[in-house]
């Protein structure tokens, strides 16, 4: 989540400029006639925010956050790709960002700040049930965890930022943790100044993380506004362990543009970015060397726009019949659309 575009768009706006998407590009990932097709759009009389963290269930369905400002309580959704209706799953999501499911079918969710849980915790999505698994590190409480990657050994990468909220920070450092399997948190990397998505490759030998230094804090009014910084997606190499073995690789740098937010992995390995560029909003699919193969515009050119649309947050991909259609959260809403390639995930245990 990205809070410099936490802005609420108006329905009208939005159609307006799902009307003037380019086609996409890049044949060998997504046909040029694949169209984005819309599922849905916040009707909850919530404020501000954005649809975040597509998480693709063992049954096929998608849950997602949908994150207000302030007092406002988030909450997760599921979509039902058989009858495409969206329901509630849970009416206080304690400010979920990004979600996924673990190898057991339970949800696993990071909770944000600005009056969120601040933790990761997990959902029973059979009963409703949600525990704490872990909100402190060393003793202090994450700052607000982001987004997350869990690997075939049942470990949770999640990334820990912090892009609005007034709560006390505790943590020196903006870092990606792991929590294991028996709820130890360790540090994987701070290496990088506001991580956001992150991500496994299929063979688990490298953690893509995110940096998106949007230069927005709201944290400490008294202090003067931070810098924008860094947008850049980095690849650090994992030993046997999990841990990290090895320099970091910048496997792209947007300089001075708005970058990414959260991503998905291909059986290939590729790379569907989420990137929240004004000037080329979209899906950029890149190979892990950094070469982009397609791009899937999710709104228009809009490099002056005070309050841009079709800025994408999130994005996975289905399963079974839909393990080649992408979900895209953009705005305050949940699209799909067809692709030509598998989703890579950790396999559901029977």
């Amino acid at each position: 989540m990205i809070s410099a575009f936490l802005l609420t768009v108006s329905l009208s706006a939005a159609l307006a400029a799902d009307a003037e998407i380019p086609k996409p590009t890049g044949d060998t990932i997504v046909a040029p006639d694949a169209k984005l097709e819309k599922l849905f759009t916040r009707t909850a009389k919530i404020s501000g925010g954005l649809t975040e963290g597509p998480a693709v269930a063992p049954d096929g369905s998608i849950y997602f956050s949908d994150i207000p400002f302030g007092k406002d309580k988030g909450m997760i959704l599921r979509f039902d790709p058989k009858t495409k209706k969206t329901t509630v799953f849970a009416e206080d999501s304690h400010k979920s960002n990004g979600l996924k499911f673990d190898a057991k079918g339970f949800l696993i969710a990071c909770e944000g700040s600005d009056e969120g849980g601040r933790c990761m915790s997990r959902w029973d999505v059979k009963t409703g049930k949600r525990e704490v698994i872990a909100d402190k590190y060393m003793g202090k409480r994450f700052n607000a965890p982001n987004d997350l990657a869990i690997d075939t050994k049942g470990r949770i990468y999640f990334s820990d930022p912090r892009y609005l909220g007034d709560e006390p920070r505790e943590l020196e450092h903006r870092a990606v943790y792991r929590i294991d399997t028996d709820g130890k948190v360790v540090e994987v990397t701070h290496e990088c100044e506001k991580p956001n998505g992150v991500a496994l490759s299929p063979d688990q030998k490298t953690l893509y993380v995110v940096d998106h230094n949007n230069g927005t804090d709201n944290i400490d009014p008294k202090a003067t506004p931070p810098k924008k910084g860094a947008m850049k997606l980095y690849a650090f190499p994992l030993g046997a362990d999990g841990l990290v073995s090895g320099d970091r690789k910048t496997v792209h740098d947007f300089g001075a543009e708005n970058g990414i937010d959260g991503l998905a992995v291909d059986v290939k390995g590729n790379l569907y970015l989420a990137v929240r560029s004004l000037k080329r909003p979209g899906i950029w699919v890149l190979d892990p060397a950094g070469k982009e193969l397609a791009y899937i515009p999710t709104g228009v050119s809009q490099p002056d726009a005070k309050e841009p649309v079709g800025i994408p947050s999130n994005c996975c991909f289905g399963s079974g019949d839909e393990s080649k259609v992408l979900y895209v959260t953009v705005d305050l809403s949940l699209y799909r659309i067809p692709v030509k390639m598998e989703g890579w995930r950790i396999p559901w245990e029977k």
